[in-house]
């Protein structure tokens, strides 16, 4: 019979238990991995790969962003975009996906149709279907306008070989775009700033991309995730903590667009620790990672495609270095600077 281990009597849940940084780990590892320990769960990837059902993937996500809507998306094609690219980034086909929806009690239903839309659009683009659902109503102040729980199934791709194993010393990073796009508009949004240029949430569907990368390169990419909540560094420390080797990032090559970095200085704030969704981050062979950058970069998503960095023999830290020849250590985001971004 399991034995529940007892948690400390004051302790809270905080807000930064649900940003994706050092918090939210200890989460997992202390609490949801005493109790769930199934190796598909234990592996920490973004979709489990099914024993038994061999060519299933199946991941699922909650969304509860606020504001509900903000530029370049909202939360319907959030769940939608989200769900789809942790199937896509662990090497899978995304094809259906479930919908339950938690509403408040008084919410526009001219808002929820635009919502609801907007996922439709979302689904449509990335080739996959909503085949079932959920829908529950709360009481007016309990549930912030919506909720959105979506679970994606997909079909593994036999071309993808993808796993931190497989992740070895002198593989090189990639990373398929401009950082922190998504923290930032939603940040602005919802405390009202606005900038010289209208930043865009950069969230959207990347199986159109990742499935041809795939079926291009097939064995030389060795691992892939998408840096969402905690951003590229937490997500990066994430990868060197698995694969027990070092990742050495290079600042100066790392996409971030002018205004979302003169954005981010105003308010104080890292985008290596924002969110975003709508990058990968890729570790491939060495030899073949110029080609993967051209081939990424014929796409819309990929445009500003670059090599940011190589894995190096070590521990699990990840090292930054700086355009002024300095190294400083990164580690999991630690607080939370952007609650509520997805």
């Amino acid at each position: 019979m399991l034995q529940m281990a007892r948690s400390p009597e004051n302790e809270r849940l905080l807000l930064a238990h649900g940003d994706g940084g050092m918090l939210t780990h200890q989460l997992i590892q202390n609490l949801f991995q005493r109790y769930f320990t199934a190796p598909e769960l234990t592996a920490l990837t973004d979709a489990a790969l099914l024993p038994g059902a061999a060519e299933l993937a199946l991941t699922t996500d909650s969304f509860v962003v606020n504001p509900l809507i903000f530029p370049g998306g909202d939360i319907g094609k959030l769940a939608v975009a989200g769900t789809v690219n942790d199937l896509a980034v662990s090497g899978a086909l995304p094809r259906y996906l479930t919908a339950a929806f938690i509403l408040e009690e008084g919410l526009e239903l001219s808002i929820l149709e635009r919502i609801v839309a907007s996922m439709a659009a979302t689904a449509q683009d990335a080739g996959v279907t909503v085949v079932t659902g959920d829908t529950k109503v709360v009481e007016r102040g309990k549930g912030d306008g919506i909720y959105i729980n979506t679970t994606g199934l997909g079909f593994r791709d036999s071309r993808a070989d993808l796993g931190y194993p497989r992740i070895q010393a002198g593989d090189k990073i990639i990373l398929n775009g401009g950082i922190a796009e998504h923290g930032v508009a939603v940040l602005a949004q919802r405390a009202g700033l606005s900038f010289n240029q209208s930043i865009h949430s950069d969230c959207t569907p990347l199986n159109t991309l990742i499935t041809p990368l795939i079926a291009e390169f097939g064995s030389a990419l060795k691992f892939m995730r998408d840096p969402t909540r905690g951003g590229l560094a937490t997500t990066a420390k994430e990868i060197a903590l698995s694969a027990k080797l070092d990742l050495w990032l290079e600042e100066a090559t790392i996409p971030l667009r002018d205004d979302v970095r003169g954005a981010t200085e105003f308010l104080g704030l890292d985008p290596m620790y924002l969110a975003n969704e709508g990058k990968v981050i890729i570790i491939a062979a060495s030899d073949q990672a110029d080609a993967i950058v051209r081939f990424l970069q014929r796409f819309p998503e990929g445009q500003r495609t670059a090599i940011i960095g190589e894995v190096r023999p070590g521990r699990g830290q990840v090292l930054l270095e700086t355009p002024l020849g300095g190294t400083r250590l990164v580690d999991m985001l630690a607080g939370a600077p952007l609650p509520r971004i997805c």
